[in-house]
């Protein structure tokens, strides 16, 4: 580690705060650890405030600290102006917060943003420099690289890929608007469907589960069970009209598609790949057109929020 910098990777989540300790020349990080969002009786930010402290304890080199965040992050001034799934996080001056207590101003970003980046730099985008990243699992969320850069917006906030309008008056999505494309191809949306016809009296063999989710009615799918693959086949649907109107805007070499649902594989894909040739104005939008799945897992995020400090540095 001798003249080499060493940056503090954070990807914090609803439910787990990831931490990584990356040298400037490896996206392999020397110390990991995981922690639980809430609990231990302290607030998500006092669990980052102590996280941070007892790295820096141990490792007291730490040069850069880079964080990847759910929510509408305004990344010019590092305030999160809305995180539903961390304690209600509304208009939290994180950089200020961090800086004044450790001496270091962090990077924060958007964690969908970080994990379009690490997938760019060390996954499935390596070799495209127009790229559009989507992770569909409780939400949808997504990134773009256009000619190299990660757009981000004026303020920050042009980052949220699951929030167009797709049906008007159609179901209520989290952020509290009615059909985003968030609340119909979602995990979540997935088993919001499936609950609203099995309501209706829509026979599934998975009548005698009170909450169904998304991996349940995934399996209950794959063997067979009508109402499932429907839900299955709804989502696609929907996902594949988001993405034409994104093809349109963006005109990507490379689709990468992650998240949990993204993984049911052609139970999800091939109504959604039906969709998007059906929507796209011309097929001269698919043409040269790459659709992967993401291949860094979990550690995009982390892995994304490193390269991201490093090449900001």
């Amino acid at each position: 580690m001798v003249d080499m910098k060493a940056i503090l990777s954070l990807d914090i989540g609803g439910t787990n705060i990831r931490a990584g300790l990356f040298s400037e020349d490896s996206i392999e990080p020397f110390y990991i650890k995981k922690i639980r969002t809430s609990g231990q009786n302290r607030t998500p930010l006092e669990n980052i405030i102590h996280l941070i402290a007892e790295i820096k304890h141990e490792h007291p080199q730490i040069d850069a600290i880079s964080m990847a965040v759910p929510g509408s992050i305004d990344n010019k001034h590092g305030v999160i102006i809305k995180a539903p799934n961390v304690g209600g996080w509304k208009n939290i001056p994180l950089r200020d917060i961090i800086s004044e207590k450790f001496g270091i101003v962090p990077s924060i970003e958007n964690d969908a943003s970080m994990a379009a980046y690490g997938e760019w730099k060390h996954g499935a985008g390596r070799g495209h420099n127009y790229l559009l990243y989507m992770t569909i699992s409780t939400g949808v969320g997504g990134a773009v690289i256009d000619d190299g850069h990660l757009l981000t917006g004026f303020r920050g906030l042009g980052t949220e890929k699951g929030h167009m309008t797709i049906v008007e008056n159609g179901p209520l999505c989290s952020c509290g608007q009615p059909g985003h494309l968030e609340a119909l191809a979602s995990g979540t949306g997935i088993a919001a469907y499936f609950q609203r016809k099995m309501a209706e009296g829509v026979p599934t063999s998975l009548a005698a589960d009170p909450a169904p989710t998304a991996e349940s009615i995934a399996a209950a799918a794959r063997q067979g069970d009508a109402l499932s693959i429907d839900a299955f086949r709804q989502a696609g649907y929907y996902l594949g009209i988001g993405l034409a109107s994104y093809l349109h805007i963006f005109n990507p070499s490379c689709i990468i598609l992650g998240g949990g649902v993204s993984s049911s594989g052609e139970l999800f894909y091939d109504p959604f790949y039906a969709s998007l040739k059906q929507h796209v104005m011309s097929e001269e939008y698919l043409v040269g057109l790459e659709i992967e799945y993401a291949q860094l897992g979990d550690d995009a995020g982390l892995i994304g929020a490193y390269q991201w400090s490093v090449d900001h540095l």
